[in-house]
This record gives structure tokens, C-alpha cells and sequence, in this order.
């Protein structure tokens, strides 16, 4: 067509370049004006250089290229004209990028590679005026060597965007003004968008697109530049058709630069990490900035803009929601964040006397509260009468001998087996025949219980305390595992000295078999009694201890940093604790309780085996294992026998949780009814799961249950029962602490919704006969009402010490026979590893007084030290479950100073790869942490135990040793 005028863009020109081999016979001569179109993109000089080395040899002449700039607001701004037209000759500008990220325009040499060569895109339209303004904030002009916003005030620009004034006005009616604040025109300018300067001969030079710029420690990138600088790393080789997205996210209050390409189909997973180590260097050296997270994801995935391109915007935002789906990702948070508070440093403590000092002045009180006084509630001569719990049951055997005691449900919810007062002491006795004639057993020897949750349990452990031996219940091995959980068994049996094992003779076949010798060597098991079929023969004489100090059974319990630890409770502890239970639950022998709670350690093991025996109310026992065929069994059972007091663990109440979400209607219709509850509590050695109870309360309101009845009891190792809700004193309180002082190990209350705000509840009352005081980790000293510090409790139902602790001796020694440095250096108290606070609130108790909360914030061994602060896991564990829909659950822990997040995947594994920026995005906003690790796994992979916590360095352990079969484990650089 011997054409004189051609609009092309740069992707055009590229093209052209690889089909001209075939159109050899091409002449560009008749060209007067080749315009670019997109001229603005700085790259596009290197597409017009590339044509015109090529096409010269054909016609073309250098100075007929004419780039233009528009945008959609200003349209077009300018366009470069031919000289033989009066235009200037074309220009060009060499820039160093340092200085472009200040908005500082510096002439540098073509030889660096951290330079930007850009053409001039003409001059300006006629008619038209041009400025150029600061990008952020007052629309200032700029100075002559500053790069800035180009603004234009033409009759030929647009004039609003349809419906939206606020926008609007700000792009279209920008007034420029002077550095002294005047107006430069009465007329409105139009924002291009564009970023450039002005050069010599009013030519306009563009840099960049606003929408583009990407603010990174206070300098300025543009994605562009970024793209093409990942794109010089072998582009043809590597990344699919060029096709590469930079964006930036905002985390920790900074953006960060997120770069996101296609890999070609046939690249391995080696070629992939090459080529993204060498990309992360080179945009290093040339930018001098960082990378935040480069993903890969397959060919043809990214989201295509409506005229060709990617849709940068699109991807962001599945980037954000993690529905990216990238193949392969590297996060280099360590390198990027350098805006992280200081490390917090610790400075020399304020001596403990100071401290009492200091709250006097304040008008402070010291932390220090206690139950009900144990003397005033009950008569001593009772209390002394029911000091043995063996009495206590022969007392009962001959008084009310069918007053029946236990009531054990099965997975169908009928009666599997129960248990009077008399049969209860007659299968007692039937045991304690067996020890001593089969077993050959002495006076104070230890036996160990392995027995399924039930009423044999409970008679062999009483048949223990008749024939003078020490019981130790164990929980038994499960058939499907034993790999994991026999050891467990045979390490009690081994490290409580016990002489025989009581069990059924299904267990016993279980302890002998061959499977079992692959876990553990057999031929060590001590004697092994079963109680299956025992001979009716009566005791002539039942065991009576010669003090109340001697010992009564042995608690033993894995704790969740993994140590095997057995408690000493002698027989004036366990009748004190009875008592303490009683007292605060009002139990008679007229009161049904139900219990769902497994019955080998701690407030479970008392509630199952000894607090019926003692105040003589029915238990009703559900195992907790039953749920898993009949998640209803447990809340049926309590409507069924119109329970009013009901005790279950967090993982029951999760199970009914998840299990009974949709079914409250099917429940409802058959009359299950949960209004005769008040009183629901949830035994735990933990700071309550708020979130998990409210969500329990609202679930099953619908079937009746009080919103007023849930709470929490809170035990440990030294004192399994310090508070317990009870029937009497107001309801639990909830208190919000701010996050962020909590790490200093300070309590900061704030209103809820407040951010970094904390919600914590008070875990029950605590018990008649308890005292609790908060001291000083380091100093010992008492501290003041609402500051943090360990839980100390002195109690009647104390346990006497550790029978052994495995692994750990020497730091336990001082637990049980504990002082304050200052103040009432008199009383010996029990140190229970918790933190926590007291706090004094408006409300009455039952004694009438002002009613001291307690406070469990979470226990001192499984805290984490990072940055100089202390976090509880619990809080980073919170923050990731809610960071994406598929994490179903979360566990946190340290390896050498690197914080490894564990996160079990709920949904396809090509979501696998998305969580990572996820989850290091949330611990880094909310926490102030940076993640060293991030694991994704199956479900179910991290470790629970009965009373549904996180077996956190169990998981550590098969971390380390590489046995958690991970779907994806990113290390973050």
C-alpha cells in the first residue's frame, strides 16, 4: 500500500522481527511516520532499537519512529514529529535507577546494567500545558531534576469518571501549586498517570506508570523495570512466553515486592530454583532491593487482561486470597523485612521488696486470693471420718449398701455395666485377695491399672487401697497402634517401680504378643494378673494406713513438652481434694453427674474413680472413645438422666463441635434436651479455648443449653484441681489484654475489638481450701493485682512431690516446697508453671466479699523466647488457623532460633504452596515474627493427647528425625 503513516505497538515490532526471514522482498521507504503506540513503556526502545537495526538495510529511516504517551484520563499527552515537520531532533536519557527510586533524575553511563535508557515521547500536544507534581499528598511541582506525576490542562483530555466524584475531582481537577503553596493556573489540570520529567526542547520523557510504583523502604520501583530485569535471566529458556507479574503487598506496615511467573511445561524443579536464586540476585544488584515471595505457577494459569497482558490487579488478589495455586515458592522474609521493632532488651528487674514497695504507693494490692474456708463449710468431725477413702467406702457398703455409685454408658448409649456401694466393695475385695494370694504382693507396692475407662477400673483401684498397695492408672495400649503407644505404657509401668499389672485378658494377650514384642521387649513386663474372672473370696482384714500422710496412689501424666511425670498424693491430698470438689459442686448422694473425661490423670481420674466414692452421688460414665462411633452419646446421656453438673475435655466438646454442627435439628427431634444443664465444665490444664466454648454455646442454645452454663476448670501437675466453676459465685468473667505487652510480660487491659486485643476468661472459682498468690518468675518475690507472673497455690490437696520426673530431675526440685523472697516468707507453697494473674472485680463471691478471677495465661514451658519476648504458641497458632480457610489445624514451635509453623492441609494439595505467603504474612503482621520454616502436612498429623493439646515437641521431634511424610516444606530465606 506504500503506506506514509503505521500505528504499531512494541509486541507488534517484536513479531515482525521473527517473521521478516520469510518476507524478503519488504520496503519501508514510503514510511514518513511510524507512530508507537505505547511509547510511554520505557522498554519499548529496545523493540525499536531491534526494528530498526533490521529494517534499516529496508528503507526505514531512523527519525521517522515516533513514539507517543497517552493515557485514558489525558489521552494523548504527547508525540514525537518527524524533524522534516519542525520537530527536534530525538532524544534520549541514560538514568541511574538508584536515583530514580529517590524521584531524583541523574545522568549515568550505558555501561552499568543498574541504568534505564529511555526516548523522549515528543512534545507536548498543541494546546496544550504540562507540569509535573509531586506523586504523593499536595500536588507540588517538582524541581527540574525531579521525576513526578505529569499533569496536562488541554480542552482535549476527559472530563470525569461516570458516578465517581471523589476520584474524579482528584484526577481531574488537580491544582498544581508552588512550593509556597500558590495555584500555578486558574485552570484544572488532568493526572496522566504517567511518571517522567521534562528534558531539553520541552521534550517529555516517561519512566513509568503510577499504577505501578511500588513504595519499598521509602524508595520508589517500577514493576516494569522489575519485570524486565527477571526477564534478562535466560527469558526464552525458563519462563513461558515472558508472561511475569510484579506487584507489591503491604505487610508490617511496608509494601513488598511479590513476583509471580509462568514456568515453561517442561522445566524441573532444579531449573525452577536456579533460575529464582538468580533472579532474586539480580534484582538485588540492580535495584538494590528485595524480593518478598517469587512463585511459579504452571503455563497458561495467571489471569489474562481483556486487550492481551496479565491482569496484574486479578492476580493480586488471588495472590492475597490464596487461590494462586503456584508449583513452586520462595519467600525471602529474612532478607526484606528490616522494619521489625528492636529485640526487646532486658533490663536489670526492680528487686522483689521494691516491688511491694512500689504497689503500696500505687495503692496497689498484692495478688494474692483464696476459696472458701474448707472449716467453716463442713464439720471436722466428718472430715475427719472420711480421711481414708477405703473407710469411705466400707462406711457407705454397710449403710447404704444399693445406693448405686456408677453408671457406665456404651457407644449405643445403654447401660454396659453399674456399681452399688456393696458391689463395688465386694469386687474391691475380690482384688485385693488376687494381689496378695496371686500376685504375692506386699504392703506399699506399686501396681499398675491397665484398663479400658470403666467400672473395673475403678474397683481395682480401690482393691489396691484395701490390700495397702500404691495403684497407678494407665491408660491402655490401642491394638491399631501399638507401635506408638505401647512404649508409653511399658516407660509408666518401668519408671513407677510398679510390681504387677492388673488388666483385662484381652490386654494381657495384647502386653504378650507377638506385635507388642516389636515394640517393646516382652520378657520385662513384671507379674500380669487379669481380673477377669476372680474367686469369690472375702479379705480378712482391709488395709488401714497408719498415717494420712502415707501415700495413697501415684498420678502419672505426659505433659505436652513431652516429659513423663508422676505426682505423690497421699491420702489426706485425695480425701482434701474430694472434699474441695464436693463443697464446690454441692454433690449428695442425690446428685447424677455425668462425665465424659478419660480416668487416668489428673481431675479426670478424680472425678471418675474418687468423688462418687466420697460424697456418695451417682456417676454417670461416658468413655470419651465411644464419641467416635456416637458423637451424640455423651449430651443424649446428660439429657436423658436430666444431668445438672456435667464434665467433659476439649476434645469431646470438639468432637461434638464438628461432629453435631448440622444435626441440632435430627437432635432435637429426638428429645434430646439440654436445659436441665447448669453447669457444664471443661476439664483442662490450659488457658480456656474461648472460641471453642463460645462456639459450643451457641451450637447447642437451640437444644436448650444456658449461654450461662460453660466454663473451664484449671488444674496442673503440682494441684489437679486449683478453680472449678461450681455451683455457687458469679459467672465466669472475660478480660481483654493487649497482645503486644503480654510479650513483655506485662497485663495492659483494653476494650474488646481493640487492636492486638486478647480475649481471656477466668478458669472457674477456685476451690474451698485453695489459696493462690502470683510471684515473680525470677525473683519470687508477690507481685501486684493484674501483673503477670506464676501461679502459686497452697493447698490441702496439694501433691506431695514428684515420684519422678523423666528427664528432667534436677529443674523440678523446688515445685513442691516453694518461698517468696519477700513479704510471707513463711508459707510453703507449690509452683505451678503457669502464668497468669489475679484480679480484683465488682462482683460478690458467696463468702460476700469482692470476688478475686483468676487469670491462666499459659504454661512457662511451652513458651517460646524469640526477639527478647515471650510468646505462647497458642496466640501464633490462632493467627494462622484464621489466615486460610484449609487450615484446619496449626502447631508452632522453635529449632535452633527458626519459629516452624506445622499446618495440616484440609482440601487439595494444589493448595498446598498458597499457605505459605499465608501464613507468613499473618505471623509477620500480627506478631512481629518472622517464619523460618513452614510444613505443610495431612491431617491429623499433629500429635493430640487425651486431653486434646498439642503434643507440640512430639511433633518437634518427628520434625527433626523427618518422619511427618510433609506434602511441602518451604524454608524461607
Amino acid at each position: 500500500f506504500s503506506a506514509r503513516v503505521a500505528v504499531v505497538k512494541s509486541r507488534d515490532m517484536h513479531w515482525s522481527l521473527l517473521a521478516q526471514r520469510d518476507q524478503r522482498d519488504v520496503s519501508l521507504s514510503s514510511l514518513r511516520m511510524l507512530i508507537v503506540a505505547d511509547g510511554a513503556n520505557p522498554w519499548s526502545i529496545s523493540s525499536c532499537d531491534a526494528f530498526l537495526n533490521v529494517f534499516q538495510s529496508r528503507g526505514l529511516r531512523p527519525e521517522v519512529i515516533c513514539p507517543c504517551a497517552s493515557s485514558s484520563e489525558a489521552l494523548t499527552v504527547a508525540i514525537r514529529r518527524p524533524p522534516e515537520l519542525g520537530g527536534p531532533p530525538p532524544g534520549k536519557a541514560v538514568l541511574s535507577m538508584n536515583c530514580l527510586s529517590f524521584s531524583v533524575i541523574r545522568v549515568d553511563t550505558e555501561e552499568k546494567l543498574s541504568v534505564l535508557t529511555v526516548q523522549d515521547v515528543g512534545q507536548i500536544m498543541p494546546g496544550a500545558n504540562v507540569c509535573v507534581v509531586k506523586v504523593d499528598g499536595t500536588p507540588y511541582l517538582c524541581k527540574a531534576d525531579e521525576v513526578g506525576e505529569i499533569c496536562v490542562n488541554s480542552g482535549a483530555t476527559g472530563m470525569a469518571y461516570f458516578g465517581l466524584l471523589g476520584i474524579t475531582k482528584n484526577v481531574f481537577e488537580a491544582i498544581p501549586v508552588t512550593a509556597a503553596g500558590v495555584p500555578v493556573s486558574d485552570q484544572p489540570f488532568t493526572r496522566t498517570g504517567l511518571l517522567g520529567f521534562v528534558g531539553p526542547d520541552y521534550l517529555v520523557f516517561v519512566v513509568g506508570k503510577l499504577d505501578g510504583l511500588m513504595t519499598v523502604c521509602g524508595r520508589r520501583h517500577n514493576a516494569d523495570d522489575v519485570v524486565a530485569t527477571a526477564l534478562a535471566v535466560e527469558p526464552m529458556k525458563f519462563v513461558y512466553r515472558g508472561r511475569i507479574a510484579v506487584f507489591s503487598v503491604t505487610v508490617l506496615h511496608d509494601d513488598r515486592i511479590v513476583l509471580v511467573a509462568e514456568q515453561r511445561p517442561d522445566a524441573s524443579e532444579e531449573d525452577s530454583f536456579q533460575w529464582m536464586s538468580r533472579v532474586l540476585q539480580a534484582i538485588d544488584s540492580i535495584h538494590q532491593v528485595g524480593v518478598y515471595c517469587l512463585a511459579l505457577v504452571p503455563a497458561n494459569t495467571l489471569p489474562k487482561a481483556p486487550l492481551g497482558g496479565i491482569h496484574i490487579s486479578e492476580t493480586k488478589q488471588r495472590f492475597l486470597e490464596g487461590a494462586l495455586h503456584p508449583c513452586n515458592v520462595l519467600m525471602c522474609p529474612h532478607t526484606c523485612v528490616t522494619n521489625l521493632p528492636k529485640p526487646r532488651q532486658k533490663q536489670p528487674d526492680v528487686g522483689p521488696a521494691s516491688m511491694i514497695v512500689g504497689n503500696l504507693v500505687a495503692g496497689k494490692r498484692i495478688a494474692q486470693a483464696s476459696g472458701r474456708d474448707v472449716t467453716q463449710l463442713e464439720d471436722n468431725d466428718q472430715a475427719r471420718k472420711f480421711l481414708y477413702l477405703a473407710d469411705v467406702l466400707q462406711w457407705r457398703a454397710q449403710t447404704t449398701p444399693d445406693h448405686p455409685l456408677f453408671l457406665l454408658l456404651n457407644s449405643k448409649g445403654t447401660v454396659a455395666s453399674t456399681a452399688s456401694c456393696i458391689q463395688l466393695h465386694k469386687r474391691a475385695e475380690r482384688v485385693a485377695v488376687a494381689l496378695m494370694e496371686k500376685g504375692r504382693l506386699n504392703v506399699g507396692d506399686h501396681v499398675a491399672l491397665v484398663y479400658p475407662p470403666g467400672v473395673d477400673l475403678i474397683a481395682t483401684f480401690y482393691g489396691c487401697l484395701y490390700a495397702g498397695c500404691i495403684p497407678i492408672t494407665v491408660r491402655p495400649p490401642h491394638p491399631q497402634n501399638l507401635a506408638t503407644t505401647l512404649p508409653t505404657v511399658k516407660m509408666i509401668v518401668e519408671v513407677s517401680k510398679s510390681a504387677c499389672i492388673l488388666t483385662t485378658q484381652a490386654i494381657m494377650k495384647l502386653l504378650k504378643s507377638k506385635e507388642a514384642a516389636t515394640a517393646v521387649d516382652i520378657k520385662t513386663w513384671p507379674t500380669i494378673l487379669d481380673t477377669d474372672d476372680m474367686p469369690k473370696k472375702k479379705l480378712s482384714s482391709i488395709f488401714r494406713p497408719t498415717s494420712p500422710d502415707m501415700l495413697a496412689y501415684l498420678d502419672f501424666s505426659v505433659s505436652t513438652t513431652g516429659i513423663l511425670a508422676g505426682v505423690k498424693m497421699s491420702h489426706a491430698a485425695t480425701s482434701a481434694l474430694c472434699r474441695s470438689i464436693k463443697l464446690q459442686c454441692e454433690l449428695y448422694p442425690s446428685r447424677q453427674i455425668a462425665i465424659c473425661l478419660d480416668p487416668y490423670c489428673g481431675l479426670g481420674f478424680a472425678l471418675w474413680c474418687l468423688c462418687s466414692v466420697y460424697s456418695g452421688h451417682q456417676s454417670i460414665l461416658v468413655p470419651p472413645l465411644e464419641l467416635e462411633s456416637n458423637v451424640s452419646l455423651w449430651l443424649s446421656a446428660v439429657s436423658q438422666y436430666k444431668v445438672r453438673v456435667t464434665f467433659c475435655s476439649y476434645s469431646v466438646m470438639e468432637m461434638c463441635t464438628k461432629g453435631l454442627g448440622t444435626q441440632t435439628d435430627v437432635l432435637r427431634t429426638k428429645g434430646v434436651n439440654l436445659s436441665c444443664v447448669r453447669t457444664c465444665m471443661v476439664v483442662a490444664e490450659e488457658r480456656p479455648r474461648i472460641t471453642l466454648t463460645q462456639s459450643f454455646s451457641k451450637l447447642f442454645k437451640d437444644l436448650g443449653l444456658s449461654a450461662r452454663a460453660v466454663s473451664t476448670t484449671f488444674g496442673c501437675r503440682v494441684n489437679v484441681a486449683i478453680c472449678l466453676q461450681g455451683t455457687a459465685g458469679p459467672d465466669p468473667t472475660t478480660v481483654y489484654v493487649d497482645m503486644r505487652a503480654l510479650r513483655h510480660d506485662r497485663v495492659r487491659l483494653v476494650e474488646r475489638g481493640s487492636p492486638h486485643s486478647l480475649p481471656l476468661m477466668e478458669s472457674g472459682k477456685i476451690l474451698p481450701g485453695v489459696k493462690v498468690i502470683i510471684a515473680h518468675t525470677e525473683t519470687k518475690g508477690p507481685l501486684g493485682d493484674s501483673h503477670l507472673g506464676e501461679i502459686w497455690v497452697s493447698s490441702p490437696h496439694n501433691a506431695t512431690g514428684y515420684y519422678t520426673v523423666y528427664g528432667e530431675e534436677a529443674l523440678h526440685a523446688d515445685h513442691f516446697t516453694a518461698r517468696l523472697s519477700f513479704g510471707d516468707t513463711q508459707t510453703i507453697w507449690a509452683r505451678t508453671g503457669y502464668l497468669g494473674f489475679l484480679r480484683r472485680t465488682e462482683l460478690t463471691d458467696a463468702s460476700g466479699e469482692r470476688h478475686d478471677a483468676l487469670y491462666v495465661v499459659g504454661s512457662l514451658d511451652e513458651t517460646l523466647e524469640l526477639r527478647g519476648m515471650r510468646y505462647h504458641p497458642i496466640d501464633i497458632e490462632t493467627s494462622v488457623i484464621r489466615a486460610h480457610k484449609s487450615i484446619a489445624e496449626c502447631a508452632v514451635f522453635t529449632w535452633t532460633n527458626l519459629l516452624v509453623v506445622v499446618v495440616e492441609l484440609e482440601g487439595s494439595e494444589q493448595e498446598a504452596l498458597d499457605l505459605v505467603a499465608l501464613v507468613t504474612n499473618v505471623v509477620l503482621e500480627e506478631h512481629y515474627l518472622i517464619v523460618g520454616v513452614v510444613v505443610i502436612v495431612d491431617p491429623g498429623v499433629i500429635p493430640i493427647n487425651s486431653r486434646g493439646e498439642k503434643q507440640r515437641m512430639h511433633l518437634r521431634d518427628g520434625f527433626l528425625a523427618d518422619q511427618l511424610d510433609p506434602i511441602y516444606v518451604a524454608y524461607n530465606m
